[in-house]
């Protein structure tokens, strides 16, 4: 059963940084589905990615799985494609150990704890960011979308999802006054928003899309364009001709 989300519902003495804890991972599903305007339908819209960009032969990389959501929709996107199979990665054994359970009769996935910037990728035609770039260092950014671009077959695809910046201060206040509003419907009380914020304030950094988009192009991928967007949070799709 779902549990719902009140790691921050009372008050806080000392904001501590956030962290994918197990108090975090006991309500992550709650959590997330309430704090990412359509994270819902992004997940769904994974499997129709991969539907039309898996090869055979291939792996189909979910990069800082967390639950697994989107191993779970490549899996279903990919189930008619020969000897394509799935690997999680995330650095939260607490994260895995529910992955495991959720995914325990799909062979096709495998899930391994390491760091995604240290654990080899190869021979993908798929591969998932979602929600996690924005959580590596900035100096570190460059570098893994490079690495993600030269494990990809030609053909493949990298879906990067995140939160980011308005360059205009105007239309940044704007939305993020509409997001908090998102997130008050959902349930959340102006504590429990404003707590978070405070504890993400130094671990999530986001970034314009500008500098996504000049990211990508920079490690090689030839085909990028944004298309989904729900307030600030934004998906990319970049192609390696």
């Amino acid at each position: 059963m779902k549990k719902t989300d009140t790691v921050f519902q009372g008050p806080v003495e000392a904001i501590v940084d956030f962290s994918f804890d197990a108090a975090v991972v006991d309500v992550f599903e709650d959590m997330v589905n309430r704090s990412v305007p359509g994270y819902g339908l992004l997940i769904a819209l994974t499997r129709t990615v991969t539907r039309q960009f898996a090869q055979e032969n291939t792996y189909l990389y979910d990069l800082g799985c967390s639950l697994g959501a989107c191993a779970l929709s490549m899996h279903d996107g990919s189930i008619n494609i020969p000897n394509c199979n799935i690997v999680g990665i995330d650095t939260s054994e607490d994260m895995l150990r529910r992955a495991h359970k959720l995914c325990k009769k799909l062979d096709r996935i495998e899930f391994i704890c390491g760091d995604i910037r240290s654990t080899p990728l190869s021979n993908a035609s798929v591969v998932v960011l979602n929600l996690t770039l924005q959580f590596l260092p900035r100096e570190d950014r460059d570098q893994m979308i490079k690495k993600v671009y030269d494990a990809l077959a030609p053909g493949g695809v990298l879906m990067v999802s995140e939160k980011t910046l308005s360059a205009d201060d105007a239309n940044q206040e704007l939305l993020t006054n509409l997001y908090h509003g998102f997130k008050s419907d959902q349930g959340y009380s102006d504590l429990e928003i404003s707590q978070k914020r405070d504890a993400l304030e130094a671990v999530l950094i986001p970034e314009t899309v500008a500098n996504h988009l000049a990211r990508l192009k920079a490690a090689g991928f030839e085909q990028v364009l944004p298309w989904y967007q729900a307030f600030s949070f934004v998906s990319l799709l970049a192609i390696k001709k």
